[in-house]
């Protein structure tokens, strides 16, 4: 899995070259907002320029293409020999248009998918219709614009944003999909920032997307696991198997109580999310 994912406009030769540098655990390689109408084909040729020289990148490197209508379709196609981890396909509103995409996508790569549209959150729990379909994006702005929403209301204390988020991530989880919470734009104002991430930790999210390096370093220390996290997951792991084997699958510990069959799901959860 992946903890940030880092939007880098592909038009943008000295954004592409720090790729391997980039502490985001994700690259989200960005042919639609942000590229001009005249600049997308440069943007095309250049992302699949950075495919081809970071074959082997310890970073997961999705390409977010343009609407299917919009040109998406033939980005679809000149970007499948180059083999990128994922395509993400914004402006989503019903399963033929994924349908759509699914039949469009090489069966290798991952198939990601903005959720931005008032048609796409109406039917969020329909649009999960392949395995390969792996991650939602909240794309949040544009989904308030569609709703008629003012964007003041994005803020971490709003009780329809609570219900926003918490809508988006447990839909998505039920789906078994890896929900990515919303780019927060304000990138020099890491402490507002702080504030959702402390939110949405607590919620369970474990990804944010990002656009700038220091978002990028605050997401990984906040969504990420504990050290301690991680070592109770691992004990209560290794306790329960070690009874399991002999046929004992409840049973009380001195420091982590009772420990049974949804407490060692949810340590490997932990474990399986790092």
């Amino acid at each position: 899995g992946f903890r940030s994912a880092m939007m880098l406009s592909t038009q943008n030769v000295k954004h592409l070259a720090k790729i391997p540098s980039l502490s985001a655990e994700c690259v989200m390689l960005n042919l639609e907002d942000g590229v001009a109408a005249e600049q997308k084909p440069y943007a095309l040729a250049l992302c699949a320029i950075a495919l081809s020289s970071n074959p082997k990148s310890d970073k997961k490197l999705i390409v977010r293409v343009n609407p299917l209508d919009e040109g998406g379709i033939e980005e679809i196609a000149y970007l499948n020999p180059f083999m990128p981890d994922g395509i993400r396909i914004p402006k989503i509103r019903s399963a033929e248009d994924v349908r759509l995409a699914l039949s469009l996508i090489d069966e290798e790569i991952e198939v990601h998918l903005s959720i931005e549209t008032k048609e796409a959150w109406l039917s969020l729990g329909e649009l999960a219709i392949s395995p390969r379909i792996r991650a939602f994006y909240l794309g949040v702005l544009d989904l308030f614009a569609d709703l008629g929403l003012s964007q003041s209301l994005l803020h971490p204390d709003n009780p329809s944003a609570h219900y926003m988020l918490a809508h988006f991530l447990m839909t998505s989880r039920a789906c078994g999909i890896k929900p990515v919470s919303f780019v927060y734009q304000d990138h020099k104002n890491l402490d507002c920032l702080r504030n959702w991430l402390e939110l949405e930790k607590m919620m369970g999210f474990d990804a944010k997307g990002c656009i700038a390096p220091a978002q990028a370093d605050l997401i990984h220390e906040i969504l990420g696991h504990s050290h301690a996290e991680l070592s109770r997951a691992r004990e209560i792991v290794a306790l329960f198997e070690e009874r399991a084997a002999q046929g004992v699958t409840g049973f009380d510990h001195e420091r982590y109580g009772f420990i049974d069959e949804p407490i060692y799901k949810g340590a490997l959860a932990v474990l399986n999310n790092r």
